[in-house]
């Protein structure tokens, strides 16, 4: 009896599993300044920051927690904002937003208080 597809079964969990962005810490993200110039809905109401090159960053279902497009583009577009992006895989950076600040004003956070 052949174990090798049960064994590619657990691999490929654990490395699933190891993306999967839940309780993030301010120690475990990078933090960045990026200036947003265009913010959009993405897919499964994600909410999508673009810089003026070709990167994004977004904020998970972000509309099901309550923020809203037309007011967050007023607060932070066109502006330089701080960014904690989760790290996934053993330190790789993600585009998946912790927290989003505007100088000492926190926009949006996921870490517990």
């Amino acid at each position: 009896m052949k174990k090798t597809p049960s064994l590619l079964l657990v691999i490929y969990l654990l490395f699933f599993s190891s993306c999967i962005i839940y309780n993030p810490k301010p120690e475990d993200c990078v933090v960045i300044d990026v200036k947003i110039t265009r913010i959009t809905e993405g897919s499964s109401y994600d909410i999508v920051f673009h810089d003026d090159g070709t990167d994004f960053y977004y904020i998970n279902r972000g509309l099901e927690q309550g923020l809203n497009l037309d007011s967050l583009k007023r607060i932070v577009l066109n502006k330089t904002v701080t960014l904690h992006l989760a790290k996934v895989l053993g330190g790789i950076t993600s585009e998946h937003i912790s927290q989003l600040a505007l100088g000492d004003e926190i926009i949006f956070t996921e870490f517990d208080n």
